[in-house]
């Protein structure tokens, strides 16, 4: 006597479907995460990027929509916009090179020369002050930046002053917020280094400067790259480090944030700017080539 199987159910027949074509159930898989992208983010982007056309009545305040051109018009034309928005992307720049610099020893002592035991813990340590409240730094750095603070008290002995409140104490704040972002990339690439390839490098009588400028510096440039993004993105839109440090110095941020009560169609105006000069940054960084050997 002979058995027929039974009729494979829906569920068996859709794991088999699923089973015999791998780009569909990686397509399945990733639809929720894209669809929550395209609708929160680049949906909130779209209606930033209509907003700034219209207008707001001078009597009420109230948000009219009329299509117009003007709150772009005032951006370019206005002399106080344009000095804010190249301030910012210049801090953003200072900011970046400040974080390269400071990260660079920090990274190669980690992955290079610390013990490897203790390298986990010294990753840590790296990753603590992201585990602080934002604002409970920005405010320990207004009070050691503070007149008669305990940085004016360290430099007197030696006749100089802190800088106080202003645009240097802007760029030395968001250096200290967004170091990390730049030491792990900077670690991770000092890591993959062979060990051999600095050795070879020394056998063959190169210096270590010579070391450093042919053999190290186009390996991590990837990781570099990779770490200006977040330092060059997040300073580009700080507003509430400027508030706190910076004295009377405006950033992009501080218009956007001052003037979303009071004109918001100009506000979404202003918030395209740092959205632009990002992705202008990005791909100028892609451009490079440097982002393809991540």
């Amino acid at each position: 006597m002979t058995t027929t199987a039974p009729a494979a159910g829906p569920v068996r027949r859709l794991a088999g479907t699923l089973h015999r074509r791998p780009r569909l159930q990686l397509s399945l898989l990733l639809s929720a995460p894209l669809a929550w992208l395209a609708l929160a983010y680049l949906g909130s982007l779209t209606v930033l990027f209509l907003s700034a056309f219209w207008t707001t009545d001078s009597f009420t305040s109230n948000v009219v929509k009329i299509w117009n051109t003007d709150n772009f018009t005032a951006l370019f034309t206005t002399d106080v916009y344009r000095q804010v928005a190249l301030r910012s992307i210049g801090v953003a720049l200072a900011v970046t090179a400040l974080c390269v610099l400071i990260a660079f020893p920090i990274a190669f002592y980690t992955a290079r020369i610390a013990n490897p035991k203790w390298r986990p813990l010294l990753v840590v340590a790296i990753l603590t002050p992201l585990w602080a409240s934002y604002l409970v730094k920005a405010y320990a750095w207004r009070l050691i930046l503070a007149q008669g603070g305990l940085l004016d008290w360290t430099l007197k002995p030696l006749g100089l002053e802190g800088p106080g409140y202003g645009l240097t104490a802007t760029v030395l704040v968001l250096t200290y917020l967004w170091l990390p972002y730049m030491i792990l990339p900077i670690h991770a690439g000092l890591e993959q280094i062979p060990a051999g390839l600095l050795d070879a490098s020394a056998d063959l009588g190169a210096r270590t400067g010579r070391t450093f400028r042919s053999v190290v510096l186009p390996m991590i440039l990837p990781s570099i790259a990779a770490g200006s993004v977040f330092t060059f993105s997040l300073s580009l839109g700080d507003y509430i480090a400027v508030q706190i440090v910076g004295g009377k110095t405006q950033l992009i941020g501080n218009l956007i944030y001052s003037n979303i009560t009071l004109d918001l169609p100009l506000a979404a105006a202003l918030g395209t700017v740092p959205v632009v000069v990002t992705v202008l940054y990005l791909l100028a960084v892609r451009r490079t080539g440097v982002l393809s050997s991540l």
